[in-house]
C-alpha cells in the first residue's frame, strides 16, 4: 500500500505539473504558419553520416526539393564509413538542382566526440565560403524534411527571434518494440526537458533535438563555436545550452507531426538499447548516485502500481479485510494515473488504448538500460 501510494503521488505530480509536459505541446502541425520575411536569409546544411547509405540518399533528395525560396546549400561529411554512404551522397550530388557537397571527414582527433566533430568539418566548409550563410541546419542523414520544411522552420524563427530553432522529428512506430519503446522514449524526454520551459527565455531549461537544429551562426560563435563542445556525447542539448546560456539568445522547441520525419526503423529491442545506453550515464553526469536516485524512481513510479494490485489482489483474495482494498485500490489509481499520462503520446503515434497499459513495462526496460549504460559506458557514442 505505501508503495502504490508513493508511485500515486508521483503520478500526480506529473499531471499537475506547471509546465505540461506531457501533453508534448508545442506540435508544429497544430500551428499556423509564421508570417514569410520579405528576404529568406541564406541556409547552410550540415549533415555527419557514419553508415548512413541506406538513408543518407532520400534525405539529400528531400533537401533538394525544398521549396525555401533563399539560396539553400548542403554539405556531408563522410565520417570514415565503411559502407556505401559516400559514394551515394556524391552520386545524389550529381543529380540535384541544389548545391551539395560531400566531404571525406578527418580522422578523430583526441577530446572530439563524433557527431561533433563531423558538425564541426561541415562548418569549416560552410565558413570558407565567400558569404558564407546566416543560418545553419544541424540535421542527421535518416531525416527526412516535407517540401516546406525548412521554409516553415526559418520563418518560425526569425518571427520568434530566437538563435536556435529545433524539431523533435517524428520517430518511426511499427513494429512491436516501437510501439513499446518510442512513445515512453517521447514522453520521457518531454518530462525531462518540458518544451514549454525550454522555450522560455530566463529559464533553467534548454532542449533541442540533434535531427534537426536551425542555428543562426553568429549565435553559435559568439557562444564559442562548436569546438567548445567538442566532447559533447549529447550534441543537441550541448549547442541549446550554448545559445540560451552562453550566446544569450532565445530557444525554441517543438515537436514535429509529418515536416521532420526520421526514417530509422527499430525492428527489435537491440537497436533502441544500444541508442539509450550511449547517453543515459553522460546524461546523469557519469555520477553513480544519480543512476541509482533514477534506476530506484523508475522502478517505484512503473512497478509500484502493479507490485500494489498483486499485493492487494492477495490480500482480498486472503481476506485480509480493508488494508488488502485500499493496496489494491491505490495501485489501480496509480495505474490510471499512469495510463492518463501516457494518452497524448499514444494517440499522437496513433496506437490503441491498450498500450497505455503497457507503460509500467517500458519504464522497467528503460531502467535497465540505464543501469547497462553506467555498467557498460557510452560505447559507440564517439564514432572510434
Amino acid at each position: 500500500m505505501v508503495i502504490g501510494a508513493l508511485a500515486l503521488i508521483c503520478w500526480a505530480g506529473v499531471l499537475l505539473h506547471p509546465a505540461r509536459p506531457w501533453d508534448l505541446r508545442p506540435i508544429d502541425a497544430e500551428e499556423p504558419p509564421a508570417p514569410e520575411p520579405d528576404v529568406w536569409p541564406d541556409v547552410g546544411v550540415v549533415i555527419p553520416a557514419r553508415n548512413e547509405a541506406r538513408t543518407i540518399g532520400p534525405t539529400i533528395a528531400a533537401l533538394d526539393q525544398q521549396d525555401y525560396p533563399g539560396d539553400l546549400r548542403v554539405v556531408v561529411v563522410d565520417e570514415r564509413s565503411s559502407d556505401a554512404t559516400g559514394d551515394v551522397a556524391r552520386a545524389m550530388a550529381r543529380v540535384t538542382s541544389r548545391q551539395v557537397r560531400v566531404v571525406t571527414g578527418e580522422a578523430l582527433p583526441d577530446g572530439w566526440a563524433g557527431k561533433v566533430w563531423g558538425m564541426e568539418q561541415g562548418l569549416r566548409v560552410v565558413e570558407a565560403d565567400r558569404e558564407p550563410p546566416e543560418w545553419l541546419l544541424l540535421t542527421d542523414a535518416d531525416i527526412h524534411h516535407s517540401r516546406d520544411g525548412v521554409r516553415r522552420l526559418v520563418a518560425s524563427a526569425l518571427e520568434g527571434g530566437v538563435g536556435l530553432e529545433s524539431r523533435m522529428a517524428r520517430l518511426h512506430c511499427h513494429s512491436t518494440a516501437e510501439r513499446l519503446l518510442i512513445p515512453p522514449f517521447v514522453l520521457f524526454f518531454s518530462l525531462l526537458y518540458p518544451p514549454r520551459w525550454a522555450n522560455r527565455q530566463g529559464s533553467h531549461t534548454a532542449s533541442a533535438a540533434g535531427g534537426c537544429m536551425l542555428v543562426r551562426r553568429d549565435a553559435l560563435a559568439a557562444g564559442g563555436g562548436l569546438g567548445s563542445l567538442r566532447g559533447a556525447l549529447i550534441d543537441d542539448l550541448a549547442v541549446a545550452r550554448l545559445i540560451k546560456y552562453r550566446a544569450g539568445l532565445p530557444t525554441r522547441l517543438a515537436l514535429s507531426r509529418d515536416r521532420v520525419v526520421s526514417t530509422r526503423t527499430y525492428d527489435s529491442m537491440g537497436p533502441v538499447w544500444t541508442m539509450v545506453r550511449r547517453s543515459a550515464f553522460t546524461q546523469l553526469r557519469r555520477s553513480w548516485l544519480l543512476v541509482a536516485g533514477v534506476a530506484l524512481t523508475l522502478l517505484l513510479m512503473f512497478a509500484g502500481p502493479l507490485v500494489a494490485v498483486m499485493a492487494g489482489t492477495v490480500g482480498v483474495a486472503t481476506g485480509s479485510g480493508s488494508t488488502g482494498a485500499l493496496a489494491l485500490g491505490v495501485g489501480l489509481a496509480g495505474w490510471a494515473a499512469m495510463a492518463i499520462t501516457s494518452g497524448p503520446v499514444t494517440r499522437e503515434f496513433g496506437l490503441a488504448w491498450p498500450w497505455r497499459l503497457a507503460l509500467p513495462a517500458s519504464g522497467v526496460l528503460y531502467g535497465a538500460m540505464t543501469v547497462d549504460s553506467a555498467l557498460r559506458g557510452p560505447r559507440g557514442g564517439g564514432w572510434r
